[in-house]
């Protein structure tokens, strides 16, 4: 299939039918050329992060909005542009191969239309660019209430998180302790040819000086390292499991921070990995079989926790908990896309209900770590300092550290700083109360 048609396509889906691209890539990286795979990644994911840049563009050029069923001719466009801004792909190349695509995709009508919009905007794109810059929606390709809700929460920052969130996200492995140490990894992968340096804030951490195919790294069938960013490296740490403890890993597909923890502490009484999507639980098994790890795999819903727990109380709570992912755009652009306003009080509301659920099942003495990938305050600050409000026998543990910046409840990394992901983490006790 012609790369470019199957781009179209892949975005048609994510754009009008809300996918994501994890959920629909797969089949169509099938059909296009072994060659053209890379490409075909290259134009989705270039594609959703400049989207609002590119359609912004587009719309000059066009007289009236495309019928739902011509959306394809749409996403056609926005990939030719794609091409002319932002990959060395000459712009008559650029062009005659969009132009072209509109036969594979069986509106021969579209070819004007692709040609005079692709055209123009060569001609005029000087005049034009200059003119994106004044919208910040234009300017950084966010949606616009998610510009107003960083800028809102970080008066400082905001334009250095929206350009972070647009850059290419770096390669992080973590070695497996438990089948060689860092030093040794770090060594075979000098030996294949691979450079890499050792992550500062993770013990197990390497960043890789390029992106590759993760299953052309020594070791992978074997289970010496995993693929995680250093910002969710850092989760198993602050856990701190010890031996003969029982754990709950709640939310925890599809499973990287539970194998963490259990390669750090291989003594644990019983490690749980709960999670009530049964699709990505069996990407947590795949995943602790390749690392020969073992837990309880349950999947059930964290917020009815008379439905799974057997009565015994966890030494520690783990709560990756679900949440906007506005911390890890740079991995996933079509988060832009997919992700509206009105979801942002619903996940709240959803993260206040799972904690009060998991809390009757920590012991007293023990810990539970609040985990989000978001950098929105009402998910993470906010929610553990209402949390704490509401609940008599939470204790907020502050986190020392020379990563992210201490905000009242918990620490916040921003997309960027020292390489790493949007993450927040927070800690919290729970009392035993006299009496």
């Amino acid at each position: 299939m012609n790369v470019r048609v199957a781009a179209a396509k892949v975005l048609e889906e994510v754009i009008r039918q809300g996918r994501s691209l994890n959920a629909v890539m797969p089949a169509w990286h099938d059909q296009v050329a072994t060659t053209d795979r890379a490409l075909l990644q290259e134009l989705c994911y270039g594609v959703s992060r400049w989207y609002w840049r590119l359609d912004a563009i587009a719309k000059q050029f066009l007289r009236k909005p495309f019928k739902a069923k011509d959306s394809d001719v749409h996403c056609l466009i926005l990939v030719g542009l794609y091409q002319m801004l932002y990959l060395r792909v000459p712009d008559h190349a650029a062009v005659s191969e969009s132009v072209a695509a509109t036969k594979a995709l069986n509106k021969p009508w579209a070819r004007a239309l692709v040609n005079a919009v692709l055209r123009n905007f060569q001609r005029q794109q000087e005049s034009i660019l200059p003119g994106l810059e004044q919208d910040p929606v234009t300017n950084y390709a966010h949606p616009r209430w998610l510009v107003q809700q960083i800028r809102t929460a970080y008066p400082d920052d905001w334009r250095a998180v929206l350009e972070a969130n647009n850059q290419y996200p770096p390669m992080c492995l973590r070695v497996n302790c438990r089948h060689i140490n860092r030093a040794d990894y770090l060594g075979l992968l000098d030996a294949a040819g691979y450079q890499a340096t050792q992550l500062p804030f993770s013990d197990e951490g390497l960043l890789l000086s390029a992106a590759v195919d993760v299953e052309s790294l020594p070791g992978f069938a074997d289970g010496y390292f995993s693929v995680q960013d250093a910002a969710a490296q850092l989760a198993a740490g602050l856990l701190d499991a010890q031996p003969g403890e029982r754990i709950l890993d709640a939310c925890a597909a599809p499973g990287g921070k539970t194998a963490h923890v259990l390669e750090r502490q291989p003594q644990l009484a019983e490690m749980v990995a709960l999670d009530h999507d049964s699709e990505r639980l069996v990407r947590v098994e795949q995943n602790l079989a390749r690392l020969q790890l073992s837990a309880s795999v349950v999947c059930a819903d964290a917020t009815q926790a008379d439905s799974w727990w057997d009565g015994v109380m966890f030494d520690r709570i783990m709560l990756d908990a679900p949440c906007s992912a506005t911390g890890v755009i740079r991995r996933h652009p079509d988060i832009k896309l997919l992700r509206r306003e009105s979801d942002i009080g619903q996940l709240v509301a959803l993260q206040r209900q799972i904690l009060h659920s998991l809390w009757s099942s920590l012991k007293p003495g023990g810990m539970l770590l609040y985990v989000t990938c978001s950098v929105l305050p009402q998910e993470n600050v906010r929610q553990l300092e209402q949390f704490c409000a509401d609940t008599n026998n939470a204790e907020h543990i502050p986190i020392r550290a020379g990563w992210g910046s201490e905000q009242d409840f918990g620490r916040q990394i921003l997309p960027g700083q020292m390489g790493m992901d949007g993450f927040y983490y927070a800690c919290l006790r729970k009392q035993e109360i006299a009496g």
